[in-house]
């Protein structure tokens, strides 16, 4: 009688354990938890809401991340510094001239928001609002950075002789990010408005450094 070969079973996967590429899994998580912090805020936003909006289950997110604190810092970690914190080292030493260096600030604000287009609803939810829930991070380890950087480029050109009588190297930075990230967060109330759907981040751009290279004076 001619013997059998009996197929291998198939290994089991431990319990909770994902299958699949888990990278790509992780990564998708943190992309959905980024989107529901800057649509109702990181303390209204529920592991719970995360988890259905990304079609998993709470305890998978609670495999990767463990709780949300470990979840918002792996978004800052992951996310966040790694988009700005190459920014910094570009403004340190970009641009002859401080129209080059804010243009070379916005362009890059640009490149960051496009890699995270969740940034700006964010930063305006959890930055600038009182009690925002990423205000301290951003005193502690962005503030000392990347904007100090910039102000300090700006006053060495002012020593120069580079910048207009009354412009302030400090409040010039505070300009920029206003021209920059605030419209990019409010893009969707000036799209609709006055009716400009093609109000994008490169659009945003352009008009900036239009405004900034030509300002409003009238013509001659």
């Amino acid at each position: 009688m001619p013997s059998r070969t009996v197929a291998p079973k198939p290994r089991r996967r431990r319990v909770g354990r994902p299958a699949g590429d888990e990278g790509d899994l992780r990564d998708r998580l943190l992309d959905v938890a980024a989107a529901q912090f800057a649509c109702t805020g990181i303390a209204a936003a529920s592991l719970r809401t995360i988890a259905q909006q990304a079609g998993v289950t709470p305890a998978m997110l609670h495999y990767y991340f463990g709780n949300k604190d470990a979840l918002v810092r792996a978004l800052i970690g992951e996310r966040l510094m790694p988009a700005v914190m190459p920014l910094r080292e570009t403004l340190a030493s970009v641009g002859e001239t401080p129209f080059e260096l804010a243009q070379a600030f916005a362009y890059g604000i640009s490149h960051v928001v496009a890699k995270l287009p969740w940034l700006p609803a964010l930063w305006v939810r959890e930055v600038l609002c009182e009690g925002g829930a990423l205000r301290e991070f951003v005193f502690r380890e962005v503030m000392p950075s990347l904007p100090q950087v910039l102000a300090q480029r700006f006053d060495a050109a002012r020593a120069a002789g580079q910048l207009p009588p009354g412009v302030d190297p400090r409040l010039l930075v505070v300009s920029l990010v206003g021209l920059t990230l605030f419209p990019a967060a409010g893009a969707p109330i000036w799209q609709k408005a006055f009716g400009m759907p093609g109000m994008d981040m490169p659009t945003l751009v352009s008009h900036t450094l239009a405004l900034l290279a030509h300002g409003l004076a009238a013509p001659i």
